[in-house]
């Protein structure tokens, strides 16, 4: 199954386990909990690809999570995410992502389990809701 949406071509990333991970042409390779091969990912090192990672491998992480405790299989995982910023204020034009499952169960399943993750995962909420960062 596959969940898509236009893409923005600036900082993309892509995040994959299960079995899409074979997909990515890994930079680095990261333990997962709920995975064997642990996550691909395939991103540069900038300011603006680590904060889509860190928005994709939310999502990543919270499909395994939250399809286990609804008893949901889930075979493999890939997450796609990019976005801009504005050149003069540097803030972000937001983030797009894309999920695609390899998963035996049904697609108004994976939807459910993708509308719910898409509400409760924990960075891209801290992102749509802004939050101050300070040097301590």
């Amino acid at each position: 199954m596959c969940e898509s949406a236009a893409m923005p071509d600036e900082f993309p990333i892509t995040v994959a386990a299960g079995s899409l991970r074979g997909d990515v042409t890994a930079a680095v390779v990261l333990p997962h909990k709920w995975t064997d091969g642990g996550v691909a990912v395939d991103a540069d090192f900038t300011g603006g690809h680590l904060l889509h990672l860190a928005a994709a491998g939310c999502v990543l992480n919270d499909i395994y999570r939250e399809a286990s405790n609804l008893g949901i299989a889930i075979d493999g995982v890939k997450v796609e995410a990019s976005g801009g910023f504005d050149s003069e204020t540097s803030q972000s034009t937001g983030i797009t992502y894309s999920v695609e499952l390899d998963s035996p169960e049904q697609p108004d399943r994976l939807m459910g389990l993708l509308r719910l993750v898409d509400d409760i995962a924990e960075i891209p909420r801290a992102i749509r809701a802004g939050a101050e960062v300070s040097r301590g």
